[in-house]
């Protein structure tokens, strides 16, 4: 057998999971103040097939996270109006199915991860972080 044979074996793949969800796209909302990272973040999850959200405080974040209901939140930590703790604190209280939530940061203190971690985040990534980084982390929780 050649190598040639192995090929047809698998589909061909970019390394992507399938981002679809009963036939939809899925949605990550993306809850950070620095545009920048959106911008960045933006670009790398679009182009892993998903649908993404933006809202630029934690307040704007909650209330997009009640009105479009996305498969995952990345949330950045310090934010002005209410922060990424207070955010997930409240998220954690009125959902009754939990949302994965990948928390970035620039924030090196390990007591913030700890918090992080007792709030049920999915993930916990300190900025600055290689943009393959967040996507396997994505792609590990709702691809």
């Amino acid at each position: 057998m050649n190598s040639d044979d192995n090929l047809s074996e698998k589909p061909a793949s970019s390394g992507q999971s399938d981002p679809q969800k009963g036939g939809q796209v899925k949605k990550v909302l993306i809850v950070d103040d620095d545009y920048e990272i959106i911008d960045s973040v933006r670009y790398a999850i679009e182009g892993e097939g998903y649908e993404v959200i933006v809202a630029r405080d934690g307040n704007q974040g909650l209330a997009l996270a009640e009105r479009e209901d996305p498969d995952l939140m990345i949330l950045d930590m310090m934010m002005p109006k209410r922060s990424g703790f207070l955010v997930l604190e409240k998220l954690r209280r009125t959902r009754d199915e939990p949302m994965p939530v990948i928390m970035i940061t620039g924030n090196e203190g390990s007591r913030h991860k700890a918090y992080a971690e007792l709030l049920g985040v999915s993930d916990y990534i300190r900025k600055p972080f290689p943009m393959n980084r967040l996507i396997a982390a994505v792609n590990k929780l709702i691809g």
